[in-house]
């Protein structure tokens, strides 16, 4: 049999705490990119011992991200329990948009194709069933995607970025402008949304969003 995981030791314990509140912190300034030598000087500990807790990024930011991401699962649960299929919707953008602005490193992660979690599967299959039901309901316009939502968060995302500290401001104001072209009264036409795997592509910091001549066979 393997051997059990055996409990980190007291010492161990207040390190990785302490690397955990220093990388919320500096990834709060900085995104989810910032330097990880910053962070375990203002943990207090050496780079070698963050390697030891957490030997990829993707550890670190899952152990510091993984409440707020569950929070952004919950947001789509609560939208389902409105009946009007339109509130339901401005309510959960409004919700997500508002996390991203409280923190820089959230406003990266949630459009964020590197850094994933086993809560966005579901929380896509359910913003996809909440957008059909307005649509069915007359209430969303008819060609409002998915994709639609990232490009609503990378706009979000970049605002947050740009305005630092006065996000929580500036990012509602955006959400409400862009929130107004969504209903099905004030639509006009639009070119089609970014093909799903281009977005992807694009999410995942590898290029930017191909344009439909560009993906064209």
């Amino acid at each position: 049999m393997p051997p059990l995981d055996r409990p980190l030791r007291a010492d161990a314990q207040r390190n990785r705490a302490a690397l955990v509140e220093a990388a919320a912190e500096v990834m709060g300034r900085r995104g989810l990119e910032a330097p990880l030598d910053e962070i375990a000087s203002a943990a207090g500990v050496g780079n070698a011992t963050l390697y030891r807790h957490f030997p990829a990024r993707r550890d670190l930011v899952q152990a510091v991200f993984a409440d707020q991401m569950a929070r952004y699962a919950a947001a789509i649960e609560t939208a389902w329990e409105d009946p009007d299929p339109w509130l339901a919707v401005r309510g959960y953008l409004t919700e997500i948009c508002a996390l991203q602005a409280e923190n820089r490193a959230l406003a990266d992660l949630v459009t964020s194709a590197e850094y994933t979690d086993d809560t966005r599967p579901t929380a896509v299959a359910h913003l996809q069933a909440l957008l059909d039901r307005a649509r069915s309901a007359g209430r969303l316009r008819a060609d409002f995607a998915v994709e639609d939502v990232a490009l609503l968060l990378l706009a979000n995302a970049g605002v947050v970025r740009r305005t630092a500290e006065r996000a929580p401001a500036a990012s509602p104001r955006l959400v409400a402008l862009l929130l107004d072209g969504l209903a099905a009264a004030a639509a006009t036409p639009a070119p089609p949304p970014p093909d799903p795997a281009a977005l992807a592509h694009a999410l995942s910091g590898t290029g930017p969003i191909p344009s439909n001549e560009e993906r064209a066979p």
